[in-house]
């Protein structure tokens, strides 16, 4: 039974950039509205919506979706390292049943995820295991990348299964919204570049460490105005928000994926996490967005939202 949702952006540098401390502090205050709303709710499983960034999925084999029926997390960014408490037999369920509904999805039993999943499991949980959890992974990043409709018809597929359990379920989408991190291209890349994209799992700490501190920088160069990358762009956001509290879904199916990047930078593809969350939501009926939070901090590099729904 579907009980609730949670959609949070996430961002890597949370712990290492200050943005002013009013902003700071809005943000602490959302987050503990949001651990109130979710021990209110206390699912007996969380689905979590995640991209990944380079950290445990790569172009040896880049599936559109995926979902965990094994989980670890990679520990980037300071972020918690360890399993996940993914419960096998009800994922591969779900899985079958996303098959049958003819979206095609990949499975692991060995899946890597990184602070796109790690750091709002911990922020609203204390832990990534502390509640069993089902990972699921939308290439957000490397291209090619299919239509966002076919993230929305996930969502509709997974919330088919879910909501006929006999367990309380709360969705978590992480991502977005607007914004354009330095995160490489394969195409035109430097050949130890695109071995890194294709391969690069398990990098030594020297490498991670000059990877976070060139991101932190970039941070403070958007921050400073000095940054060459995309700036945010709250309206856009504001818009996006609006479509999900509306339940305008269907409208997502006319975007382009050159339009969202013109409009939001390349990662807002992220914002798939949150399409295939509310999508699946959508299946029990009406839903209400109980609280709707957002900051455009480019410290942070990011259009930063987080959000509460339930069924009406």
């Amino acid at each position: 039974m579907l009980i609730g949702l949670v959609g949070t952006s996430h961002s890597p540098l949370m712990t290492v950039n200050d943005p002013a401390p009013d902003v700071r502090a809005a943000v602490d205050r959302e987050f503990e509205q949001a651990r109130a709303f979710v021990a209110s709710s206390a699912p007996d499983l969380v689905v979590v919506f995640t991209p990944d960034h380079y950290n445990g999925v790569f172009y040896d084999m880049m599936p559109p979706f995926c979902i965990g029926q094994a989980a670890q997390a990679v520990g980037d960014y300071g972020t918690e390292a360890g399993p996940l408490d993914v419960p096998a037999d009800t994922s591969r369920a779900l899985a079958q049943h996303v098959l049958d509904a003819e979206i095609d999805v990949a499975i692991s039993e060995r899946m890597h995820v990184d602070h796109g999943c790690a750091q709002p499991l911990g922020l609203l949980f204390g832990s990534i295991a502390a509640v069993p959890t089902i990972p699921v992974f939308i290439n957000a990043v490397a291209t090619p990348i299919g239509p966002a409709a076919r993230a929305r018809r996930l969502g509709s597929a997974i919330g088919t299964y879910l909501d006929q359990l006999d367990e309380r379920v709360l969705l978590v989408a992480s991502g977005g919204l607007s914004h354009d991190p330095p995160v490489p291209e394969l195409q035109g890349a430097a050949p130890e570049v695109a071995e890194r994209l294709i391969a690069g799992r398990n990098p030594t700490t020297q490498e991670r460490a000059a990877r976070e501190r060139r991101v932190r920088q970039t941070g403070l160069d958007l921050a400073a105005g000095t940054a060459t990358i995309a700036p945010l762009n709250p309206d856009w956001d504001d818009q996006f928000l609006d479509l999900l509290a509306e339940q305008r879904l269907g409208e997502i199916d006319g975007w382009s994926n050159q339009w969202c990047v013109e409009q939001a930078g390349h990662s807002s593809h992220e914002v798939r996490t949150w399409i295939a969350a509310y999508a699946a939501l959508a299946v029990h009926g009406p839903y209400e967005m109980r609280s709707r939070f957002y900051r455009a901090i480019p410290e942070w590099i990011a259009g930063f939202a987080l959000t509460t729904a339930v069924p009406r």
